[in-house]
């Protein structure tokens, strides 16, 4: 029997890639030259009832439009913003993303971030390695994050992760959604009033139109010149220009970056401050966890196969 045609976008690991081969007749999109693939698409896109994609390239709209038989996409990651969900839904599309099985890894980047951001961690590291310590004696003090208010940007899944590892070391929590939660926390409807009562701001809010740059510079300035900024959801989520001018004039007192407006590419002025940490979008970077998303991914188009359904649809599809 002739299996369906699935159009993947991206890279794949080798165990995606035989649980694809089994069941599908496989498509690699960036096979073809880039200014090839509408007319491949045009000649071919009837073909596709399934797409396999990422976060990051989601599927362009081009590549939508193309697939008049396209009945579910398999995106690996939680995050979809550059999949048009809403519109999918509109056409019958399941979209289904990774969630919970990263939660813990991305809510450790974020602790990681605050922690070594206000322990001054990789100045403390070049200190020891460039013989300062011999030199020139103790490293500066720095900064305990116990009695701190950390303010949640978005008390989603892993927002409720991060919250807990937060309390865990003797700091308080508040948040920021579009909506109150069934939580004990003190909920804020408006950004720069928490900004300003709290120490710290970890964003992990989706990305989209909705929120880019919901943290500007009128949010920075609330936070203050001791303020830390963490960002582990989306580059979009924050006005960059404006957080490197917050930086640059001590209206903010530093940053933890996973992630960036036009990645790779990171501004040079970040890359040189000794009050920022810098991490290459490496929230759910463990051997274990980019397994287990990548089974998961498999695993919707699995399900879609056998009866229709995806086992962790996108809320937009949750009704079809």
């Amino acid at each position: 029997m002739t299996k369906p045609q699935l159009l993947q976008i991206g890279n794949v690991t080798e165990r995606m890639r035989a649980r694809f081969e089994a069941e599908f007749e496989i498509t690699r999109l960036f096979d073809t030259p880039e200014a090839e693939r509408a007319a491949m698409l045009t000649a071919r896109g009837a073909e596709f009832v399934a797409v396999a994609t990422d976060g990051h390239w989601g599927v362009p709209p081009y590549v939508m439009q193309a697939l008049p038989n396209l009945k579910v996409v398999s995106s690996y990651g939680v995050g979809y913003d550059a999949i048009d969900a809403t519109g999918a839904a509109a056409r019958g599309i399941l979209v289904s993303h990774t969630p919970d099985v990263l939660n813990d890894e991305v809510a450790d980047t974020a602790i990681l971030l605050w922690l070594a951001v206000y322990r001054r961690l990789v100045p403390a590291d070049r200190w020891v390695r460039k013989g300062a310590w011999e030199e020139k004696g103790a490293f500066p003090l720095t900064r305990s994050v116990k009695g701190t208010t950390v303010g949640i940007v978005g008390l989603g899944r892993i927002g409720q992760t991060i919250a807990d590892r937060v309390q865990a070391f003797g700091a308080k929590v508040a948040y920021h959604s579009r909506t109150p939660k069934p939580v004990d926390y003190p909920y804020f409807d408006n950004l720069e009033a928490m900004a300003a009562e709290c120490d710290a701001l970890v964003c992990i809010t989706p990305g989209g139109p909705g929120t880019r740059h919901i943290v500007n510079a009128t949010v920075l300035s609330a936070l203050g010149p001791e303020g830390v900024l963490i960002n582990v959801s989306r580059g979009s989520v924050v006005d960059e220009p404006a957080l490197v001018a917050a930086l640059e004039s001590g209206a903010l007192g530093g940053a933890g970056l996973d992630v960036f407006e036009a990645e790779p590419k990171v501004p040079d002025a970040l890359k040189r401050m000794e009050n920022v940490v810098l991490t290459p979008h490496v929230g759910s970077a463990t051997v274990e966890t980019r397994q287990a998303m990548g089974d998961l991914t498999c695993d919707n188009l699995s399900q879609f196969l056998k009866d229709g359904t995806v086992l962790t649809p996108v809320p937009e599809c949750r009704g079809l």
